[in-house]
């Protein structure tokens, strides 16, 4: 089959999505006010809250949302074969992601700009909201383990793209200082970064002494470096120190200094990389080559395990907290939540389907497939490696050589995934400071000490775990735990967004819907998990690190549902009183 086609569906179902669906949701359901005064020019601070133009916050919000998840979970996914993995994201797009992500940044834009964790003490209860600030504290642990662990592991196999990802740094407080202090437009500063960035990646590609490889540096990976690490592992252990030292910074700086015109430069990364790979597949033109339904995949079940294996792409439960942690608070007009929330999730899930066909098509026969995805954990192991190659493949359609189509490939990666993890550092903080006020624990509200307590946790949760890839097996383990803790905070968010829509009087089936899918697909896999494989009661060995924080967060569940129910069957409840 010739895989143009399935980008021809996808682009289409999403266009009409947008185009028809989002527009009803925003006049009907969400009732979109172009009047209404945004928390980002009522609490302007010039740190968080900075009132922001549509396009620049939807660059910020894409990117923050964008990682490398979209990616990485759907690479997986083919696993099963292409057809559920492709039906998944586009359905899953536009009538979950799209909602959620939309749904999310008006309740936090009508409930000046707080995060979804503390308007759950309003919607449902104090209790409610203990809980779920745990759980997103839990899950934005895992996001930065897991995304620090990606980052590392590609500087380690693409060493040219170290040079691209930190030449943006400067580049990106240049532009700051430009437009927000010399009031200038950020379009073609970004643009000459971009192309600065670019240019690099293709002089790395080529020039060796471009290139930082640190397990060089380090005699190679047999040498036996400091406390008995080899070249690998230092370089891996390295390079967290460094993304964490970064993050502490970028998440403590004003938005305007780094985090907007970076992203703004990464969300033309994106535009750039989409048009490549699209183009040199309108070019190309390449054979699906992995089957449409793999009946080889009998180690472990595509259902429920495809929706959360696929979980950013489809919905995911860390874009409303992006949505309701930094993007509400820059939001100009009420009215741009539309281009901003259900645009971003229609551009993940663009990035998801290019990755979909990357994946399907690098491989010259399907017995290359199947001898590359064998079995579940090899698919998980070569998911991502198997998507850059693909979308080297596909960018040679455009006449860019494969060996500099990869570097740039692993640059728009990186860029994505570190956008996601400094902004989860941010958010960390958020949440942190949160329970601390909750609790009148002074020191938890201080900038400095839960930036700290965010670092320090989250690199000893990468580099600390015992695993089957050795030291800095940490992001490895944490990745089943991230599919379904992530989902099931996207199931709570659609609960919160309905509760607020039913309290209104509006037709909540637009997220009520999702919402009960999303729950009983996520539970009957993390069930399974916490039961039956990570506490060794079945054929697999124990897992105790994923058996305890997959338990906590499956008891969260069930007690914030619990309390759900009982707020809304009490006949006393106060209607949801925001200007409207």
């Amino acid at each position: 089959m010739n895989s143009l086609w399935l980008a021809i569906i996808g682009m289409t179902v999403f266009a009409l999505g947008y185009r028809f669906y989002s527009k009803w949701v925003a006049e009907k359901i969400y009732r979109l006010d172009p009047n209404y005064v945004t928390p980002a020019h009522q609490y302007q601070d010039g740190v968080d809250f900075v009132p922001t133009k549509k396009v620049i916050l939807w660059g910020h919000h894409f990117t923050s949302v964008a990682g490398a998840a979209p990616i990485v979970g759907p690479a997986i996914a083919v696993y099963w074969g292409w057809l559920p993995a492709f039906l998944w994201v586009i359905l899953g797009t536009v009538f979950a992601a799209g909602v959620h992500d939309f749904g999310t940044l008006v309740l936090s834009v009508r409930n000046k700009g707080q995060s979804v964790g503390t308007i759950t003490s309003k919607l449902i209860g104090k209790r409610a909201k203990l809980l779920f600030l745990f759980i997103i504290l839990i899950l934005v642990l895992m996001v930065n383990a897991v995304f620090a662990w990606v980052i590392s592991n590609l500087f380690i196999k693409f060493p040219a793209s170290v040079l691209p990802v930190f030449i943006e740094i400067p580049l990106a407080i240049w532009i700051g200082y430009a437009v927000y202090k010399k009031k200038k437009e950020m379009l073609i500063p970004s643009i000459i970064a971009l192309v600065v960035m670019y240019g690099t990646a293709v002089l790395a590609s080529e020039i060796p002494l471009l290139q930082i490889d640190l397990v060089k540096y380090f005699g190679g990976a047999d040498q036996h470096v400091l406390f008995g690490l080899d070249g690998v592992s230092m370089s891996f252990f390295v390079w967290i120190v460094i993304l964490m030292v970064y993050c502490y910074i970028a998440s403590t700086l004003p938005v305007w200094k780094l985090l907007q015109p970076r992203d703004y430069i990464n969300s033309h990364q994106l535009v750039v990389g989409l048009v490549i790979l699209y183009a040199g597949l309108v070019f190309l033109q390449p054979k699906i080559t992995a089957p449409m339904t793999n009946s080889a995949a009998t180690d472990v079940s595509w259902f429920p395990l495809l929706f959360i294996t696929i979980a950013c792409g489809a919905i995911s439960g860390f874009h409303g907290l992006v949505s309701s942690g930094t993007s509400s608070k820059q939001l100009e007009k009420e009215t741009d939540a539309r281009f901003v929330g259900y645009l971003g999730a229609v551009g993940e899930g663009t990035l998801a389907l290019i990755a979909i066909i990357a994946v399907v098509t690098v491989f010259a026969t399907q017995g290359d497939f199947l001898a590359a995805y064998d079995s579940f954990a090899a698919a998980s192991a070569g998911g991502l490696g198997a998507f850059i190659n693909g979308a080297a493949q596909l960018a040679t359609g455009v006449w860019i050589p494969a060996e500099i189509a990869r570097t740039i490939v692993s640059v728009i990666v990186v860029s994505f995934a570190a956008t996601t993890l400094d902004t989860s550092v941010r958010l960390m903080r958020y949440i942190i400071a949160e329970i601390g006020e909750e609790y009148n624990f002074k020191p938890l509200t201080k900038t400095h000490v839960t930036t700290s307590i965010a670092v320090v946790s989250s690199a000893a949760l990468v580099l600390l775990p015992k695993g089957p890839n050795g030291f800095g097996s940490g992001g490895y383990l944490l990745w089943p735990l991230f599919g379904t803790s992530n989902q099931l905070l996207a199931g709570i968010s659609l609960l919160l967004i309905s509760i607020w829509l039913k309290r209104q009087g509006r037709n909540y089936l637009v997220t009520f819907i999702p919402m009960v899918f999303l729950f009983f697909m996520t539970l009957w896999a993390m069930i399974q998990q916490v039961v039956f494989t990570w506490s060794g009661l079945g054929t697999a060995d124990a897992n105790m690190l994923l058996f305890i924080l997959g338990g906590m967060i499956l008891v969260f569940v069930f007690w914030i549902m619990l309390e759900a129910i009982i707020a809304l069957n009490k006949r006393d409840n106060p209607p949801f009183t925001q200007q409207m």
